[in-house]
């Protein structure tokens, strides 16, 4: 029976209302940027130029979880069976990827200035951060509906917090900078930048690559789901067991499962209620069966995996 449930659990809100919302997003962030570079290079600041970049891939970010959140939202096919879906955990990943580079490079920037400590105009500084930190909390109002529902769009929200820090210790180092004359914070709130870019990174890249990696659903145990199929009256063993996230909120299972049962309306019965007890308990949606009866079993079984 054909079943088409890959859109109505994530958009609980419109779809195209979310892509305006992000279109927005993008289109205030890359006249940030623009303005922010400029403010760097004429101002000396390296921390602004530092949050100019983070924007920058705040941009970026945006305009690739818009292109993936369309290109999910196409329906299988016979190329794609499972769909599009992924397309959101491979944008997030390129994201986060991006992020690191980004880091690294302001880091190694941050170290030659700390070396080599350049002047300051403070006070363009604070007026262009100011600026940005608004411009940050409005596109983080725009994200923060839609970051509930999608990895992809968390990325991006998380992106527009990191950059309203970024801002504040920008603000922060440009009144160094005014009131006490200090030019070496702006070099040390660029490394502070950066490594707060690369915690983030490492905090959150975890779970998409697991979702690349077919793994089961982070907080599931699989022994549980295994004891559960096991406790099912009619149901000997199991092995061949596969248990995955298809995206970030749809899990599949895949099994063999052995059964002494060999009235084939009992086994749909007991099918049945494997299906029924993993989408109750596990919230398991996809599930897909093999019995094997009597003696037509595989040799040597394991228990998880072929």
């Amino acid at each position: 029976m054909p079943h088409d449930h890959s859109h109505h659990h994530h958009h609980h809100i419109d779809p195209d209302a979310g892509d305006a919302k992000v279109a927005w997003a993008i289109a205030v962030n890359m006249i940030l940027t623009l303005a922010q570079v400029i403010g760097g290079i004429l101002s000396g600041s390296l921390a602004l130029i530092a949050d100019a970049l983070h924007n920058f891939s705040d941009a970026i970010s945006l305009i690739i979880a818009f292109v993936a959140r369309k290109i999910a939202r196409r329906p299988a096919d016979s190329d794609m069976s499972f769909g599009y879906g992924r397309a959101e955990v491979v944008a997030a990943l390129i994201n986060y990827t991006t992020l690191v580079v980004i880091a690294l490079y302001l880091g190694y920037e941050g170290v030659m200035r700390a070396l080599d400590p350049q002047p300051i105009a403070g006070w363009m500084v604070v007026s262009i951060a100011t600026i940005a930190l608004v411009i940050d909390l409005v596109t983080a109002a725009l994200t923060y509906r839609l970051s509930k529902e999608s990895m992809n769009i968390r990325a991006a929200f998380l992106h527009n917090l990191a950059d309203a820090l970024g801002s504040v210790a920008v603000i922060i180092a440009g009144f160094a900078v005014i009131v006490l004359g200090w030019d070496w914070v702006d070099p040390v709130v660029t490394l502070m930048i950066a490594g707060y870019i690369l915690w983030h990174v490492y905090a959150e890249i975890g779970g998409v690559i697991r979702v690349l990696m077919l793994g089961s659903p982070p907080g599931m145990q699989t022994e549980e789901v295994i004891e559960a199929i096991l406790k099912t009256s009619g149901v000997e063993d199991i092995h061949h067991l596969h248990l995955w996230q298809m995206e970030e909120s749809e899990t599949a299972l895949q099994a063999h499962v052995l059964i002494a049962e060999s009235d084939l309306l009992k086994q749909t019965r007991i099918k049945q209620d494997i299906k029924q007890t993993l989408l109750d308990r596990f919230g398991i949606s996809h599930t897909t069966l093999e019995f094997e009866y009597g003696d037509l079993i595989c040799d040597n079984p394991k228990l998880i995996g072929h």
